[in-house]
C-alpha cells in the first residue's frame, strides 16, 4: 500500500479500505478466492489492530477528550473481534458455519471501522501535530513489521503486545511459511 501523505490518521484509513474490499471479497466468493482473501483479511486484522494497541490508542487515551472511555471501548470491540476471527480460522471457509459467523464478524468490523473513524480519527489529527501525525505512522509501520500476523485475543495493551508479540509473531509467521509450502 502507498500513501500520499505519512499522516497516521491516512495510513489507518486507508488499511480500513483495505479490510473493507478483503471482507467484501470473502463474503463474495467462495474456495480458494474466499480462502486466500481470508488469510490475507485476517493478517491485516492482526497487525493493524496490533499497531493501534501499541501507537495509536495509547496517544488516544491521553490526549483526546474522554479519550479512556473511548478507548476502553475500542479495546473491548478488539478483544471480541480477535475471539471470533480465532474461530473463523479454524472453520472450512465454505461452511454454512463460517458464512454466518463470518457475516456477523463483517458487520461488527464494519462498526469498529466506523468508531474509530468519527471518534478517535478526527480528535488525533486535532491534537496531534504534523510531526507526530508522521511519527506515529512511522511507530506504526514499525509495529506492524514486527506484529503477529493471527488472532491472539486478551493481548490489547501495549505493555501485553511488547511482553508476548515478539513470541507470538514468531510463532505466527513460522504457521504462516508452513502453511504457505503445503500450497
Amino acid at each position: 500500500m502507498t500513501h500520499k501523505t505519512e499522516d497516521v490518521v491516512d495510513l489507518l484509513l486507508a488499511q480500513h479500505d483495505e479490510i473493507r474490499r478483503l471482507a467484501a471479497q470473502v463474503e463474495n466468493n467462495h474456495g480458494v478466492v474466499r480462502r486466500d482473501a481470508f488469510d490475507r483479511l485476517r493478517r491485516l486484522l492482526a497487525v493493524h489492530e496490533t499497531a493501534e494497541e501499541e501507537v495509536v490508542h495509547p496517544y488516544a487515551r491521553r490526549s483526546i477528550d474522554h479519550g479512556e472511555q473511548v478507548i476502553e471501548k475500542r479495546l473491548r470491540e478488539e478483544n471480541a473481534a480477535k475471539g471470533v476471527l480465532a474461530r473463523l480460522e479454524k472453520l472450512d471457509c465454505d461452511s454454512p458455519e463460517f458464512e454466518e459467523m463470518f457475516a456477523g464478524f463483517h458487520k461488527d468490523i464494519e462498526a469498529h471501522a466506523r468508531h474509530e473513524e468519527r471518534e478517535e480519527f478526527p480528535k488525533i489529527r486535532r491534537e496531534a501535530s504534523a510531526e507526530q501525525l508522521r511519527g506515529m505512522a512511522t511507530m506504526v509501520k514499525v509495529a506492524e513489521a514486527v506484529a503477529p500476523t493471527h488472532p491472539h485475543q486478551g493481548v490489547e495493551s501495549p505493555t501485553k503486545n511488547m511482553a508476548l508479540g515478539p513470541f507470538a509473531a514468531v510463532m505466527d509467521r513460522a504457521k504462516d511459511a508452513i502453511a504457505k509450502a503445503r500450497h
